[in-house]
């Protein structure tokens, strides 16, 4: 794949890898991108680079348009091995004369390439960087998702270069927003924010409004991960305002998993009463549904409902790691409930109510059980707690004004 050309003279020169399957747990079954981007003035700079095994893919992208020698300034908004892998070859083939990062870059970079002969200048809010006529001015954003992440904005341009912030992890032939089916592509966004950047949506909420304070004009978007938001920057950023709030739909989740089906049983007679409730559900058993595309579901989902039967005493291993990994994202506003099948002891149910309180997250009733093998009538209290978590969900969504009226007020 050949440079391509974002705005006059500045190009995009990362590389795609197609088969990359696994990042950090988050399952990658479309691969990623790792964008990279060339802007030529009167001095040239070069903003990020690539995971290191693709360092000869951005070597013959930045030779298609220049001698990479010829390359003034290299700026690093992240330090994260995706994008630093290739740092060191990138220094010793183009030698800038200064790597611009933050100051928390500064400190990770000298940490982990042990140099102390870099022409590091480290930056903060507000400061920039002539490139001739246009300039660079950077935005620090700590912990979005790492403490050196910041922004890279040309004005000139109206361009901001936002590192792993607004990013999917997708693999394509197409570099632009425009150019691929925006359903899918705000579902990789979703899926991205969901498993990425979720717990710290607190700090993304205060980024967003000091980007508005700032009044910074944005015609498009250029991620570290996947396409180039150039249609409607705004659609990824208004997304972000919805997520970074957790806001919800009216939608349920029904997650479990199963040994002799006896839970998965218990399972389709909660969801039937949600159904019933007119709430949307989906059923999510995750013998077959990784937890990273549980957690994009989870993202908007009103209500959460965990299933497990009991196995030595405890919920079989893919809960337990469903609901560590969903520990660590702190999903906030969810309405939440556990059941569980059992033969003599029935720990699992408890166990999964206790993590999720530990969680700060609200319980609807009390930890469901079901001995044995669950018939026609003993599955009545599923279909019981189905219908009182779709009723919670629809009453939440009401309208303001509606909700007066449904409670009398």
């Amino acid at each position: 794949m050949k440079p391509v050309e974002i705005k006059d003279n500045i190009y995009w020169v990362g590389a795609v890898d197609w088969n990359i399957r696994d990042f950090h747990g988050y399952s990658t079954y479309k691969g990623t991108t790792y964008n990279a981007y060339l802007a030529k003035d009167e001095k040239v700079a070069l903003f990020d680079t690539v995971k290191k095994p693709f360092y000869s893919d951005l070597l013959h992208r930045l030779h298609n348009i220049m001698n990479p020698s010829e390359i003034d300034y290299l700026v690093v908004n992240h330090m994260e091995m995706d994008h630093s892998g290739s740092l060191k070859k990138v220094v010793e083939t183009i030698k800038p004369e200064k790597i611009y990062t933050s100051v928390m870059g500064a400190k990770s970079m000298a940490a982990h390439y042990k140099v102390d002969n870099w022409p590091i200048e480290a930056v903060k809010t507000g400061d920039s960087l002539s490139l001739g006529r246009r300039s660079v001015h950077f935005l620090e954003t700590r912990m979005i998702h790492w403490p050196d992440s910041m922004f890279s904005y040309i004005p000139e341009e109206k361009l901001l270069i936002s590192s792993d912030g607004f990013g999917q992890h997708w693999a394509t032939s197409e570099r632009f927003d425009d150019e691929v089916d925006n359903g899918e592509l705000m579902r990789q966004a979703a899926k991205y924010y969901a498993n990425i950047l979720l717990l710290f949506s607190p700090m993304i909420q205060k980024l967003l409004e000091k980007v508005g304070e700032m009044g910074l004009e944005i015609d498009m978007i250029a991620p570290d991960h996947g396409l180039i938001w150039r249609k409607n920057p705004g659609q990824i950023i208004q997304a972000y305002q919805t997520w970074s709030q957790q806001k919800t739909t009216a939608k349920a989740l029904v997650i479990y998993d199963t040994m002799w089906h006896s839970t998965e049983t218990m399972a389709k007679a909660i969801y039937d009463g949600i159904s019933d409730t007119g709430v949307s559900v989906q059923l999510m058993n995750l013998a077959c549904t990784h937890r990273s595309d549980v957690l994009t579901e989870v993202l908007d989902a009103k209500a959460l409902v965990f299933g497990s039967p009991t196995l030595n005493n405890g919920m079989l291993p893919r809960m337990a790691d469903l609901l560590h990994y969903l520990r660590g994202l702190k999903p906030a506003d969810k309405i939440c409930a556990t059941f569980g099948s059992y033969g003599w002891s029935g720990e699992a149910p408890k166990l999964m109510a206790a993590q999720l309180e530990d969680m700060k997250l609200s319980l609807i009733e009390e930890p469901l059980r079901l001995q044995w093998v669950p018939d026609h009538e003993s599955l009545k209290p599923c279909r019981e707690l189905g219908t009182k978590i779709g009723q919670a969900v629809a009453d939440a969504h009401l309208p303001a004004s509606c909700r007066a009226i449904y409670c009398g007020d």
